[in-house]
C-alpha cells in the first residue's frame, strides 16, 4: 500500500487515507488500494467493524484533479468510488473518523459510512459545480436522504462547504467533538458498538437499509425475517450465547458465528 496504511486490531479493521501533502485526494492508485483493503474486511469474518481516516489537516480533499488531467480519468473499481461508495451489499459497520477537511468525493465516502465523528475544524461539502463537475458518488442521493431535500439541495446547489457543528445540526454528523479528542470519542463508539453481538449489528444494519427501500413500516417489518443477515443471526451461536449469559450473570462472550 502506497497511498494508505491498514491495521487489524482485534476486530477492528483500521484504514488511513496516507497522502496528507494533497490532502489525501485520492488518485487511481489509492482507488485501487481502497479497494483492496475493504474487500479483505468484508470478507473477514473476524473483522467486525471497520474505521476510516487521514492523515494530515485533511480526512480527503475528494478526487485528485491534476492527476486526472495527467493520466486521464480511469474507471473506479468495482464498488465505486474509494471502493466503498458502490458497497451495498456490506453489512458490517463503518465509521468515519473526519479529522478536516471532507471535499467533494471525500464527503462523499463519509456520508457512506454508518457514522460520522466530526473534529470541530472539518468541513463538508460538495463543491464539484465550481470545477464543472458533478457528485457523482453517491453524495447528491445519500445527502437527500440523510437531511432531506430542501436542506441537501441549500448544500447542493450552492456548493459551500458547512462546518463540523452544521453538519450536526443538520443531521448527517453523528457527534462533534474537539480536534484533540477525535480519537478517544472514536474509540468509544468502537467499543461501544463492539459490546453487541456482531450479527445482530449486520441483521440491524441490513434490516435498516433494506427497510429503508421497502414500502412502508409495514412491508419492512414483514420483510425483515427475509433478509440474509437475519437469517444468518437467528441461526448464529451468538443468539443462543446472550440470553444464556445473561441468565448466568455474566458478560457475553460472542464468536461471531
Amino acid at each position: 500500500m502506497q497511498h494508505i496504511t491498514v491495521q487489524q486490531d482485534g476486530h477492528v479493521t483500521r484504514i488511513e487515507l496516507a497522502r496528507p501533502q494533497q490532502l489525501n485526494a485520492i488518485n487511481a492508485q489509492m482507488h485501487a488500494e481502497l479497494e483492496a483493503a475493504f474487500n479483505a474486511f468484508a470478507a473477514d469474518d473476524d473483522q467486525w467493524l471497520a474505521v476510516i481516516t487521514g492523515q494530515g489537516r485533511a480526512f480527503c480533499a475528494g478526487s485528485d484533479l491534476k492527476a486526472v488531467v495527467a493520466e486521464g480519468h480511469r474507471p473506479y473499481p468495482a464498488h465505486g468510488y474509494a471502493g466503498l461508495i458502490e458497497r451495498f451489499d456490506c453489512d458490517k459497520p463503518i465509521i468515519a473518523a473526519v479529522n478536516g477537511l471532507a471535499l467533494g468525493g471525500g464527503f462523499e465516502v463519509a456520508l457512506a459510512c454508518d457514522l460520522i465523528i466530526a473534529a470541530e475544524s472539518a468541513r463538508f461539502g460538495l463543491p464539484e459545480p465550481r470545477v464543472g463537475a458533478v457528485a457523482l458518488g453517491g453524495g447528491l442521493h445519500r445527502l437527500a436522504r440523510q437531511i432531506g431535500l430542501k436542506r441537501a439541495m441549500g448544500m447542493i446547489l450552492s456548493a459551500e462547504p458547512v462546518d463540523a457543528r452544521e453538519g450536526e445540526r443538520l443531521g448527517f454528523v453523528t457527534q462533534v467533538v474537539p480536534d484533540a479528542e477525535l480519537a478517544a470519542a472514536t474509540e468509544r463508539w468502537v467499543e461501544t458498538i463492539l459490546k453487541g453481538a456482531p450479527l445482530s449489528i449486520r441483521a440491524s444494519k441490513q434490516a435498516v437499509m433494506r427497510g429503508l427501500d421497502e414500502q412502508g413500516v409495514a412491508a419492512a417489518m414483514a420483510a425483515q425475517e427475509s433478509y440474509p443477515a437475519f437469517a444468518a443471526w437467528r441461526a448464529s451461536d451468538d443468539a443462543r450465547e446472550g440470553p444464556t449469559a445473561f441468565a448466568e450473570k455474566r458478560p457475553p462472550v460472542w464468536q461471531g458465528r
